[in-house]
């Protein structure tokens, strides 16, 4: 009797793959740690208000990948959504992204798309080349007023580091619009599920072939009863931290129910560093197409995680990259174990990309199987 397929997590990683080999025909059994499935995902609606809450944070769907739109919409319904942040900063709010809109209002201007790109120019620090750190990047692009008034303070409050010690790269993932566009992101395809991540998770995991177990970890030892473990738990932990810990931010959510409207918005950014969380999120406004008497928003403060708590974001500076390193060398010494996902690669990824990857590892997997080769422990390298 051939072994099953052995999964490590009941996340997007592990439900996508799961998916596709029990459809090929494989036996699947998923571990999950939670007493729930869907990861950091999870949403459930709240018994008093009757909101969908995103339990972990927001979670917003956005991609450009037309194959995983299409690949999720065999599992759920989508409703349009777009994702309109607001931010605090100095006692006045404002639209991010930074877009036209924002420069006028900040500098108290009137100008045109053209007169707003000459003059932010006109602000940046042309001594900088070679943006080396997120402040280099921030003051070449935006000019000191922009950065201190809606990244500096923010940043510190989010990686616990300052600007200087971040990476340039970091901050490449903001845009600076010169139109009245306030689209947080810049997607073709945007919206969210109709009943919640949590659904579609179940939907995928919904096979004759695929045992969820809840509650379960599957560890190192049990590799030998599976064909392949695909293992979505954090690197470090699999081999037990036996060469350190790879170092993560974790979040803290403090709630506020209130009746009525809160804030009038999903997201509000707080910029100002002597404001000690980072953003609120009101998850009503999330599914805009329902009605809501009451609200439920949560607070956001991030630390550095310690071994008990949720790692949310790799930090991937220079002494976790040495220390990663070394744990894909171990890894790649592994048999019949792939590492999958944001915490097996140690990369911080979007839900879509997440997807994207499991399909291409199911794929990879049953290619091997064919050729009758090696399935390698990273189909998408973490240092890459």
């Amino acid at each position: 009797m051939a072994k099953p397929i052995g999964i490590a997590g009941a996340g997007f990683s592990g439900a996508v793959i799961a998916r596709e080999l029990a459809e090929a025909g494989y036996s699947v059994t998923v571990f999950e740690p939670r007493n729930h499935i869907a990861g950091n995902c999870y949403s459930e609606r709240d018994k008093e208000s009757g909101i969908l809450l995103h339990r972990y944070g927001p979670h917003i769907f956005h991609t450009d990948k037309k194959h995983v739109w299409d690949y999720l919409h065999r599992y759920t319904e989508f409703k349009p959504y777009t994702n309109r942040v607001k931010a605090q900063s100095g006692g006045k709010v404002y639209s991010l992204p930074i877009n036209l809109h924002t420069i006028n209002q900040f500098f108290d201007k009137t100008l045109s798309p053209d007169e707003a790109k000459a003059f932010i120019s006109s602000l940046s620090d042309t001594s900088i080349v070679e943006p080396v750190s997120f402040e280099d990047q921030a003051l070449k692009f935006v000019g000191k007023e922009l950065y201190e008034a809606f990244f500096k303070g923010y940043t510190l409050k989010q990686w616990g580091l300052s600007p200087k010690e971040l990476p340039a790269s970091i901050l490449k993932r903001l845009p600076v619009r010169f139109n009245y566009d306030d689209n947080y992101f810049n997607h073709q395809y945007q919206g969210m599920p109709t009943e919640g991540y949590t659904a579609i998770v179940a939907a995928l995991l919904d096979h004759p072939s695929i045992t969820v177990k809840l509650g379960q970890t599957l560890t190192a030892e049990q590799v030998d009863q599976f064909e392949q473990v695909f293992y979505s738990g954090p690197l470090d932990s699999y081999f037990e931290f036996r060469l350190g810990r790879l170092a993560y931010r974790t979040l803290d959510f403090v709630e506020i129910r209130a009746t009525g409207d809160y804030q009038g918005c999903a997201v509000m950014n707080y910029c100002d560093q002597d404001i000690p969380f980072t953003r609120i999120s009101e998850h009503k406004h999330f599914a805009p197409w329902e009605t809501h008497e009451g609200t439920v928003c949560y607070q956001e403060f991030s630390r550095l995680a310690e071994p008990e708590d949720t790692p949310y974001y790799p930090i991937r500076l220079l002494e976790e990259k040495k220390l990663l390193n070394d744990y894909v060398a171990l890894a790649n010494q592994q048999q019949n174990v792939t590492f999958v996902g944001r915490l097996g690669t140690y990369r911080y990824l979007d839900m879509d990309v997440t997807i994207d990857e499991a399909l291409q590892t199911a794929e990879t997997f049953l290619r091997c199987q064919t050729e009758k080769t090696q399935m390698p422990a990273f189909v998408i390298s973490p240092l890459s």
